[in-house]
This record gives C-alpha cells, sequence and structure tokens, in this order.
C-alpha cells in the first residue's frame, strides 16, 4: 500500500499486474482503488477464475482500462491440459461477464506444441465472446516453460505457419477483432532492451526493481529506496557489463533463462 501511495505521488500514469495471479492477493482491491483514485491507469493479466460477479462490478466501476484474459484452448479439456489448475468455464465466463459491464477485455493465448492447432478456434471463440483483441506470440522460455522446454515448445517453423494460416483465416473470416501477435522470442527481447530499454519498472513481490521478466538482475529494492533512486539505478544497470554479458551468452547458452525468477544483486 505503501509503494501504491509513493507510485500515486510520483505522477506515474499507468500500472499493471501480473502474475501469478494478480486478483489472488486479498488486498489487490485496496491497491487498486488507491491508484485509480490518483487517475493511474491499471491494466490486468488474469487467469479469470476470480472474476465473479462481484468481481467483474469493481473492475467495471474502476474502470481498468485493459483486462487480458488468459484462453489457451477451444475446449476445456485442451484449455486445462494447457493451464492444469485453470478453468476454461472460469475464464470464458469471467470474458462474457466483463462484456456485459462495458468493459473490452483481450483475450491471450500461450501456444505450445500441445495447444498451437487450437490457435484459429480460440481466436474465434474471443471473437464470439466479445474481446477487443486476441494476443499472441512466440512460447517465452521463462519459468515453468523453460523447465520443460523440449517437452512442450513448438519447433520455429511450426509456429510460422501457423501465424501465417492465423493471418489467412483472419482475412477470411474479415472479423473485427484486432489480432496482436508478439514478433520477438525472448532471447531477441533481452537484446532488443539492451540497446532500447523500456520506461517500465518492474517490481517483484519481494519489492525487488528486476529489468526485464527474462533477467534475473535486481537493480533496487523498493523497501530501502525511493522511486527516484530505483528509476537511476535501472537506467545505469542497462549498461552494465553484468547485464550486458548475460544478454550476449544468452542466444548460445538458453540455459541461462532457467535463472529468469531470480533476483541477482548488481555490483
Amino acid at each position: 500500500m505503501e509503494l501504491a501511495q509513493r507510485i500515486a505521488q510520483s505522477g506515474i500514469p499507468y500500472v499493471a499486474f501480473g502474475g501469478g495471479e494478480p486478483l489472488g492477493v486479498p488486498h489487490c482491491w485496496e491497491i487498486f482503488d488507491e491508484l485509480t483514485a490518483a487517475g493511474v491507469s491499471l491494466k490486468l493479466e488474469t487467469d479469470g477464475t476470480r472474476i465473479d460477479d462481484d468481481a467483474a462490478d469493481r473492475l467495471a466501476e474502476l474502470g481498468v482500462q485493459c483486462v487480458q484474459i488468459s484462453v489457451d484452448g477451444a475446449t476445456p479439456a485442451m484449455h486445462e491440459r494447457v493451464r492444469p489448475g485453470g478453468s476454461f468455464a472460469a475464464a470464458t465466463g469471467a470474458i462474457r461477464r466483463l462484456v456485459a459491464r462495458g468493459l473490452t477485455p483481450q483475450c491471450v493465448f500461450v501456444p505450445t506444441r500441445i495447444n498451437l492447432g487450437d490457435m484459429q478456434s480460440v481466436y474465434d471463440l474471443a471473437a464470439s465472446l466479445g474481446c477487443s483483441a486476441f494476443v499472441t506470440g512466440p512460447l517465452m522460455r521463462l519459468g515453468r516453460a523453460a523447465e520443460h522446454w523440449e517437452d512442450i515448445a513448438c519447433s520455429a517453423a511450426e509456429w510460422e505457419n501457423a501465424v501465417a494460416a492465423l493471418h489467412a483465416h483472419v482475412r477470411a473470416c474479415r472479423a473485427s477483432m484486432a489480432l496482436s501477435i508478439y514478433p520477438w522470442d525472448i532471447v531477441t527481447e533481452i537484446e532488443r532492451r539492451c540497446e532500447s530499454p523500456q520506461a517500465m519498472l518492474l517490481v517483484v513481490p519481494n519489492g525487488k526493481v528486476k529489468l526485464l521478466n527474462a533477467l534475473p538482475f535486481a537493480s533496487a529494492d523498493l523497501r530501502h529506496e525511493s522511486l527516484d533512486e530505483a528509476w537511476r539505478a535501472y537506467c545505469a544497470a542497462w549498461r552494465s557489463a553484468p547485464v550486458r554479458d548475460f544478454a550476449t551468452r544468452c542466444r548460445a547458452e538458453p540455459a541461462l533463462l532457467r535463472h529468469a525468477n531470480e533476483t541477482w544483486a548488481l555490483p
């Protein structure tokens, strides 16, 4: 809550909440209220399982700018195979509730070897539910995906063919829903961000400030440092030798990405 107050006081215009599952945090609504009262726009990335009627009402009242809901299969069986512990009914139900309240959620599809054949069908499902956009991109070699990469990742050729087929499908059906396909894999993302960092602090639950979800370096700690101090440290860290060296090595040594969820201190 203290950090939310500092963000509000600083004039930061936009805050995005990802996961894990942000709606699983008991005090999330207090944080959302604090930020929106100060005019901060919110983005929420969620699996939809906690968006019942009451939560949908609250999100509509807050006027959340962007809600992204993960749907990783066109059927309950596929979605729940790719996303253990998730619920197809809950995800699609959350989309319906938000659309009914005037919000325009986005559908996020994470492609794997298992569900790649469902991508066009999930696009059609998202359009039928009233989503404003279908968001996808190459599977990121992070977290659990990195641990099981050989089992779940589709090849570059399979991904390129699926993207071409999706573009053709969208043109043929003339759907009005936006199609947003992220152009880079995670290694290219690291390389590009080294040359042109985002103006965005990534704050993880222990208060550490990371440079990028794929990089293990923590440049600051907001439990002890101000936002101004964290911003200056963040900018400097992108130019540091350890970060540059790690980024250079990732293409030849993708196993380094297994450290993505860690928070290494910079010298």
